[in-house]
């Protein structure tokens, strides 16, 4: 498995797919993840998400009536180790200029990366191919990053 590659003082955003293989703790995914928010725990890293994630992961457990996953997401988002950024006019202009520059790139992708950029966010954590496709952004893609190894 390779490493994800947190360089000190990084502002590292994660899109909701992120928070979903965390909070869920996925087999797959997690051990590569560990070690994202350890460095955000002890501040070595400051990790941002858009408000947008809090939609994003509330669809499954609302329709599934699990409230205990839905307050672990809830707990995530709210919690210490992450800074959720809010949807602003300003995020929402960068988004449409992004759509309409990046044949592809759907509403969502666009807000997440919108509120990267906007934010300054050195690093972008996803495991969405479409952001490679974004050279404003440093995107590190997970299933690159486990098979690097």
């Amino acid at each position: 498995m390779g490493t994800l590659s947190l360089p000190p003082g990084a502002l590292a955003y994660v899109d909701a797919q992120i928070v979903i293989y965390t909070v869920e703790r996925s087999p797959m995914y997690e051990p590569c993840l560990r070690p994202l928010w350890s460095a955000a725990k002890s501040g070595a890293i400051t990790v941002f998400t858009s408000e947008l994630t809090v939609l994003e992961t509330s669809v499954v457990p609302i329709r599934s009536g699990d409230s205990e996953l839905l307050a672990d997401f809830e707990r995530t988002l709210l919690g210490s180790d992450i800074r959720t950024l809010p949807i602003s006019l300003a995020v929402l202009r960068e988004a449409a200029r992004l759509r309409a520059t990046l044949a592809g790139l759907r509403t969502p992708d666009a807000i997440h990366a919108a509120t990267a950029a906007l934010h300054g966010c050195t690093l972008f954590v996803t495991n969405d191919l479409i952001f490679k496709r974004m050279s404003s952004l440093n995107v590190a893609i997970l299933d690159d990053v486990l098979a690097s190894a």
